[in-house]
């Protein structure tokens, strides 16, 4: 069977996800290639769930894989270990969680660090440009740990009202980066946000309650989602309660939430 893949040449030619390659396709879930990294591009793709990867010598590629890994914030897995290491971070004077304030530190770390079993990175000059255009623009966003005044870990995600979509993370010391998720987890559950995006199955994010969507059920909670009022993207201290305890910090709009994590 051959594949063939449109060549974007506009923000409108972007086809509909279910075009996207299927099973035993060459690269499943991808949609198109070509286009600009540019806003006009980002906005059009994440507002139907596609995002960009590509690695240095390729063109743009898109992608929307079916299903779609993601992460309910109501079954955020709070290991033994990580819940001991917050309640330490909280409490001593020298750490702290900021939000937005050196975005492009973030990113540039990131960039400079590969995933587990690559031998690169995907995060090209040419995407640090372009998602540091969509911090500017108030849509993209980076939650750090700061210990002792160093940037020791942190990430970066994309969100659109409450469509929150993670991006990459990275860690300079133990737990930094699962502190930095942690403090998001716990500043999108306070917004009203039900679900952050994760993209790739991977095993870590599934021992932390990520799993697995079909498309069309993602696709739905996008479109309904990025009409709502986004959270305030700073984090409160009192933030922690609703990872720490979320049983007892429950929100009302967590009551019959439709996404449940799988036993």
């Amino acid at each position: 069977m051959s594949h063939t893949l449109p060549w974007l040449t506009s923000p409108n030619d972007f086809p509909a996800p279910g075009a996207s390659w299927g099973p035993g396709s060459p690269a499943p879930g991808l949609l198109a290639a070509g286009g600009a990294l540019d806003l006009r591009y980002l906005y059009r793709a994440y507002a139907q769930g596609t995002f960009p990867w590509f690695s240095d010598g390729q063109p743009i590629l898109w992608w929307s894989p079916d299903p779609r890994m993601v992460l309910p914030l109501a079954g955020f897995r709070l290991h033994r270990s990580l819940k001991k290491t917050l309640q330490r971070f909280r409490t001593a004077p020298a750490c702290e969680v900021r939000v937005d304030h050196d975005f492009s530190a973030v990113i540039h770390t990131c960039a400079g660090t590969p995933r587990a079993g690559q031998g690169g990175t995907w995060i090209v000059p040419e995407m640090v440009r372009a998602y540091e255009e969509l911090h500017a623009a108030g849509h993209a966003h980076s939650v750090e740990t700061w210990v002792d005044g160093r940037l020791l870990g942190g990430l970066y995600c994309v969100a659109f009202g409450r469509a929150v979509f993670g991006e990459s993370m990275f860690a300079h010391a133990t737990d930094a980066s699962k502190i930095a998720l942690a403090a998001l987890v716990g500043l999108c559950r306070r917004g009203g946000v039900q679900l952050i995006d994760c993209q790739q199955n991977t095993r870590h994010l599934a021992s932390l309650g990520a799993h697995e969507i079909p498309r069309a059920q993602f696709l739905r909670h996008v479109e309904q989602a990025r009409q709502l009022p986004g959270p305030r993207w700073q984090f409160d201290p009192q933030d922690w309660n609703a990872v720490l305890d979320p049983a007892a910090h429950a929100l009302p709009w967590e009551n019959g939430l439709p996404i449940k994590t799988p036993p």
